[in-house]
């Protein structure tokens, strides 16, 4: 009896994080999924055809029949809307390359710095989290303007003639972006860097490696998946980002973010906007699935 209980509990464990993706994601998804498929109305909510389930089985009939693929059908059709995820893609994919470049020093610094020193490091890289994202943007205005601080240490410093235009445009963007997303390309490299045996890089140079070819052969490799997590964790959600580029960037950088804002709220066209976002989800899993199975593959290497 004591056993069953045992069991029982287990289960309840196990099956909570379960419950709580079929709350909070799986339930939420389908309704954008259902909405995805309807038409647009003017009406209260501004869409068409609205399930009633005291209609019984004639209204579900009803229901589905009514639905329709126009909104998929649009994001095809219209350039726009291929442009926005473009833009996207591509802000997503340099920023990130930018993040690991910067990031991979930095936690590889961190890593190797005198155990004393590494809490605090870790603490440097957090700390921009205690002040509000909002505000962290809002600063990067204030510097990038005409006559912020950053043209005015160009100038001091002889670098440039003139005031440079660093907001509306993509470079404000890839700053704002590099800025507020490094903690999350840092942290999981540090994590996999400080794991590392040393021990490793003492038999490379016993057998003749240099430091760089160590850090080459050795290092690198080792801390793959630690550079697959910083990745995924940057480049997913710079995809669907909002703010940075609608505070930050021009009426020429529009991300599929400032689409999906524009089509609910401005348009009110929302079964276009949640084709948009359940077309924006199927691109993501692309990574998601190849970070998983890479993931497998080496846990079955391991064994």
């Amino acid at each position: 009896m004591h056993a069953s209980r045992k069991s029982w509990g287990a289960r309840a464990v196990l099956l909570l994080p379960y419950l709580w993706l079929a709350a909070f994601f799986l339930a939420p998804f389908v309704i954008v999924l259902k909405i995805s498929f309807s038409q647009t109305a003017i009406a209260q909510p501004p869409y068409v055809p609205v399930f009633d389930p005291a209609a019984g089985w004639q209204g579900l009939q009803e229901f589905f029949a009514r639905l329709t693929a126009d909104g998929y059908r649009l994001l095809v059709s219209d350039p726009i809307y291929l442009l926005s995820y473009f833009k996207s893609l591509q802000i997503a994919a340099i920023s990130t390359a930018i993040l690991l470049l910067i990031g991979y020093p930095i936690a590889y610094g961190i890593a190797r710095s005198a155990r004393g020193l590494q809490p605090p490091l870790v603490m440097l890289v957090v700390l921009p989290f205690w002040t509000s994202f909002l505000i962290r943007v809002y600063a990067w205005i204030n510097i990038l303007q005409h006559d912020g601080l950053l043209n005015q240490v160009l100038l001091a410093l002889h670098i440039i003639r003139a005031p440079v235009v660093w907001l509306a445009s993509d470079t404000a963007i890839y700053i704002g972006v590099v800025y507020s997303y490094l903690p999350f390309m840092v942290l999981p490299l540090y994590a996999t860097l400080e794991k590392m045996d040393e021990s490793l890089l003492e038999a490379a140079a016993d057998l003749g490696c240099t430091r760089t070819r160590a850090f080459w052969l050795v290092t690198l490799p080792l801390s793959l998946p630690g550079v697959a997590a910083g990745v995924l964790l940057c480049f997913i959600p710079i995809v669907g980002e909002f703010v940075i580029p609608d505070l930050l960037g021009g009426s020429q950088t529009l991300m599929i973010g400032q689409t999906l804002w524009t089509e609910f709220f401005s348009n009110r066209d929302w079964p276009v906007a949640s084709a948009i976002a359940v077309a924006l989800l199927a691109l993501l899993l692309v990574p998601i699935v190849f970070y998983q199975r890479l993931q497998s593959r080496q846990l079955e290497g391991l064994r």
